[in-house]
């Protein structure tokens, strides 16, 4: 019992830095941190007494209940616990404490498995009764040993009260620390926001006007916004973040066709706000797999509307059946073929489907193949190049076509990769990710000497020293051809600029090439002035939250690895294709 005491006094320690040592060796995300796991297991073989101890309370595993709607008293709590790989095997070895150290009588629920890793506990729902006296009241929960005061749990959506735009919404919800969140890996490696940090703070000044729920513009919610609230959440543990996740979230899959085939003319699964159901470009399933795991909603997503969901990203909708890039006549955009991707990799997360998996391999497959070898016969250079005038819409025509690439909307690519790594380990994605950096570097920024007179395309708030990436970029076209592209479409497209961040962090984590290691981390430094916060009070289009913000997080923990450190990781300890 002394070493099971010791290794729970220590947790808040090992916590961290046994689990960023393990990043930082290993960033194949297989193995689980060995203090945790200890901790969870041996409780089962030490289960002698249940009662509290100062250790069971660790500072990292504070639930803060924060009243959310309604009144009245005690409340129904359903709250997610999210945890890294080999931390829990057994639910029952889950336990709440009130803010003293004493048992609370609860129930827990396996709602998400390891099951690309370990098979291990990935998140647990856990449900008990709180008086809710104030706004706040703080309890924890410890793991280690088993349940003594054991409820039966209820439907999740018992106790639910009446919110806005006809939603149901729990009367609490509970938020966890930053530092269990981040290091849970729910949404992948991640760092709590520090106090000073200029990304955060940009964030948050965003959030000042996206935070009203955007119900009559449906392109506010393109690039998913609940899963970029439920990331801000993650890195700051902020109730409001958590709040307007949660709500988004309910708002978004009010909207899901729950009736008809997933295919052109019904579209079941598609997003219906707008009339768009046959726009697959809305169908996201990520914010699904976190709503699951930080709050243990159930309620609003169920098998066959995932599957129809995920079957009408594998059909296209309105946008064809996706496919090989074969022919330099076809449609494509970075924006679809990145969200797709990342559709099917998070149906894959929530069910461990044999099926999905092989999809995610061949869409990755496709990838590989367009920019390795694209049909047009122009060679490699990093990107997925298309066609200009079929990705803006516009008539074929290959005399006058401009062959390139949006940097911006391949963000989305490099994002849907990042995550297929984590849950596949793919040899083929970091080759793709550094092609990419590389080709970013060489051909997807503009020259300050062509920003003078007319052509300064930066927005004002960027300041004179801001970069600007080309709205379409090109290893083949002119410099005046793209400006001109530039003067009609790509005007203050250095909106963009921060969740460029993601493309150049991502080829620094896999770079092995000091010349390009050194231009990686020239232009992120560059790219810290992104962060301006006079530019983030630009609300002219309320997506921006969204694409500036969904992938972006991740990046303030990859500029703090070592460069070229994923890639060493990789051939060390592969996880397989």
């Amino acid at each position: 019992m002394s070493r099971l005491r010791r290794l729970r006094a220590a947790l808040s320690l090992l916590l961290l830095l046994v689990l960023s040592a393990y990043l930082l060796a290993a960033h194949s995300l297989n193995a689980a941190p060995r203090s945790m796991a200890a901790q969870a297991t041996g409780g089962a073989k030490h289960s002698g007494s249940a009662a509290a101890t100062p250790s069971d309370i660790v500072a990292e595993q504070k639930i803060v209940l924060h009243r959310n709607a309604g009144s009245g008293s005690p409340v129904l709590v359903s709250l997610g616990i999210p945890f890294p790989p080999g931390a829990l095997t057994d639910p029952n070895l889950v336990r709440i404490l009130d803010g003293k150290g004493n048992e609370v009588a609860a129930a827990a629920k396996v709602t998400l498995r390891w099951h690309f890793k370990d098979g291990s506990i990935r998140a647990v729902r856990v449900q008990f009764r709180a008086p809710l006296a104030s706004d706040k009241e703080t309890y924890y929960f410890a793991i280690g040993k088993p349940r003594q005061e054991e409820i039966a749990g209820w439907p999740y959506d018992t106790g639910l009260v009446d919110g806005e735009q006809g939603l149901r919404v729990p009367m609490a919800l509970g938020t966890l620390t930053p530092e269990w969140l981040t290091a849970s890996l729910i949404a992948g490696p991640q760092t709590p926001a520090s106090p000073n940090e200029a990304y955060a703070k940009y964030v948050a000044r965003q959030f000042q006007w996206a935070q009203k729920l955007p119900v009559d513009d449906p392109t506010a919610w393109l690039f998913d916004r609940p899963s970029t609230l439920f990331k801000a959440y993650i890195r700051t543990g902020r109730f409001d973040y958590l709040q307007a996740a949660d709500t988004s979230y309910r708002f978004y899959m009010k909207y899901i066709k729950r009736d008809g085939l997933p295919m052109g003319p019904s579209c079941g699964g598609g997003w219906t706000l707008g009339g768009k159901p046959c726009d697959a470009k809305y169908v996201y399933i990520e914010p699904i797999v976190l709503a699951l795991a930080l709050t243990g909603n159930d309620t609003t997503h169920d098998t066959d509307t995932v599957n129809k969901m995920v079957t009408l990203w594998a059909n296209g909708g309105w946008s064809g059946e996706p496919g090989p890039y074969t022919h330099a006549s076809e449609y494509f955009t970075e924006r679809l073929v990145g969200l797709g991707l990342l559709a099917t990799v998070s149906a894959y997360e929530l069910s461990g489907n044999p099926h999905e998996l092989a999809m995610i391999k061949q869409r990755v497959g496709w990838l590989y193949d367009h920019q390795r070898d694209n049909p047009d016969h122009l060679g490699n250079d990093g990107s997925w190049r298309n066609s200009w005038q079929l990705h803006e819409n516009d008539s074929y025509n290959a005399a006058t076509d401009v062959r390139g690439a949006s940097p911006w909307m391949t963000e989305n690519i490099i994002d849907a990769l990042w995550h297929a790594w984590l849950v596949t380990g793919d040899k083929r994605i970091p080759e793709m990710i550094t092609g990419f950096g590389r080709y970013l570097e060489k051909y997807g920024w503009i020259d300050r000497k062509l920003m003078k007179g007319s052509h300064d395309w930066r927005n004002p708030c960027s300041g004179p020293d801001g970069l600007i990436a080309w709205y379409w970029s090109s290893s083949q076209a002119s410099s005046e051809v793209l400006s001109h592209i530039e003067d009609s479409d790509g005007w203050y497209s250095d909106a963009h600029n921060v969740e460029l961040g993601l493309p150049v962090a991502a080829a620094y984590y896999f770079e092995t090439d000091p010349v390009q290691i050194a231009a990686l981390k020239r232009r992120l430094e560059a790219l810290t002035s992104s962060y301006n916060v006079d530019c983030a009070e630009r609300s002219d289009t309320a997506r921006r939250f969204n694409w500036n913000n969904r992938g972006s997080g991740v990046v303030q923990w990859m500029i703090h690895q070592p460069a070229g450190s994923g890639a060493a990781a990789l051939a060390s300890h592969p996880v397989g294709q």
